[in-house]
């Protein structure tokens, strides 16, 4: 079997310290889509690591690390995350395989993605620019360039091919994007010749044969449910399916050989980039808790918007991902608010929902919020349930009734120890 890790609201919940934290528990630890525009963030040691593709089970021995097939890489940015993980003395060669089938982000694909949103004015998506929404276009229209590509002596000619067309596409965007693509193809070829150096595999085949062997395995999800490509809040989304269905076809997994689906969220919401915000906050609470909770990207460093947490969202995301298990993390931020909200439904097109609906923009969706006690505790120096404020196990409670599913780990900081299993 196949456990699910999976982001709940718009992608930064914590899934890479979680993965951190257990990952000694498994044997592979294999991502399944989304490209570098995810940031996973691990700390220990008194140190903080983001990864950006590499999966975060990569500091522990036990474990073999698989980027999938429906994962996509930019060699650019995949040499740099291998250098910055130099002084830790991991053999990627033996802990780090990579999916012949995964698709190749190419220097092109960057510029296509600066010229697509610029050309959109106000109207943007809030792109990272890492030239994923394109490398996935590319896929879709079958003429990308996968992995394995690059074990046959044709490549280079190829990518020339792919190249040419993304900048007469740029040249129709008529939009001023400065660049040199020499330079960018003299750091990509870099990134090709030190991708190449690392074992590829047919790894729909290597998950088959290692659930075959009963070697446990733990799919990690990239971004968050609200931003699937079918499920999210379209178009703000990602090119990718992050909910659950997306480990099937990112690592050729039958649906039958799915087992636990952990579900991790916030104890409040955020957002990054453009889109829909039921719950944003514009007011001292909404900077407070993005103060507090260090909330700027990973990848990014954009400041993320803070709001509430949006219960008719999440019970969204649970269903659609057969959750079956909740992890709460950033509890610790809440601390010190004399009072908490909860969206609990919508006011919707004159009515009242507890859906999700076709379109949650402003104009058309208000929330509806449950008020409840805060707590002044600091949690973040906590190690048993038993510590818990009486406001903050009130809190869990009521979610767990709202959603049907129980919480199991509560995160009281970024820290590795600082997650109290229940």
């Amino acid at each position: 079997m196949v456990d699910l890790l999976l982001g709940l609201q718009w992608g930064d919940e914590g899934k890479g310290k979680i993965v951190d934290v257990l990952t000694k528990d498994y044997d592979v630890i294999a991502r399944f889509q989304g490209g570098p525009n995810a940031g996973h963030t691990l700390e220990f040691d008194g140190i903080k690591h983001v990864l950006h593709t590499i999966p975060s089970g990569i500091f522990h021995e036990n474990a073999i690390n698989v980027v999938g097939n429906g994962v996509v890489i930019d060699p650019v940015i995949f040499k740099k995350e291998l250098d910055n993980l130099g002084k830790f003395n991991i053999d990627f060669v033996k802990k780090l395989l990579i999916s012949r089938k995964a698709h190749l982000i190419l220097p092109t694909h960057r510029l296509l993605d600066a010229a697509s949103e610029a050309s959109k004015g106000k109207a943007k998506i809030g792109s990272t620019l890492k030239g994923i929404g394109p490398t996935y276009m590319d896929k879709t229209g079958r003429n990308g360039m996968r992995v394995g590509d690059l074990e046959f002596d044709n490549w280079k000619e190829k990518y020339r091919e792919l190249a040419n067309k993304h900048e007469s596409m740029i040249d129709y965007y008529n939009v001023d994007i400065q660049y040199d693509l020499k330079d960018l193809e003299t750091e990509f070829l870099e990134g090709v010749a030190t991708l190449k150096k690392l074992k590829f595999i047919d790894s729909e085949q290597y998950i088959f044969d290692a659930m075959a062997s009963g070697k446990k395995i733990l799919a990690e999800g990239a971004q968050g449910s609200l931003l699937d490509i079918d499920f999210g809040t379209y178009p703000y989304v990602t090119s990718s399916n992050t909910t659950a269905a997306g480990a099937c076809t990112g690592l050729g997994v039958s649906p039958n050989k799915i087992g636990r689906v952990l579900g991790i969220f916030k104890a409040y919401t955020t957002r990054v980039g453009s889109g829909p915000f039921p719950t944003e906050l514009f007011d001292e609470d909404g900077e407070t808790m993005g103060r507090v909770g260090n909330e700027f990207g990973a990848t990014t460093g954009r400041p993320r918007r803070c709001g509430w947490l949006d219960l008719v969202a999440l019970k969204y995301a649970v269903q659609i991902n057969g959750v079956t298990e909740l992890m709460m993390m950033k509890g610790d931020v809440l601390s010190g608010f004399k009072s908490l909200k909860v969206c609990t439904a919508y006011h919707y097109k004159g009515e009242e929902i507890t859906h999700l609906p076709y379109n949650i923009e402003a104009e058309n969706v208000s929330p509806v919020y449950k008020e409840m006690s805060g707590w002044d505790k600091d949690l973040t120096k906590m190690t048993t349930e038993s510590e818990f404020p009486d406001a903050l196990n009130a809190y869990i409670a009521f979610l767990e009734k709202e959603l049907h599913v129980p919480i199991k780990i509560v995160s009281v900081g970024p820290d590795r120890k600082q997650t109290i299993h229940r």
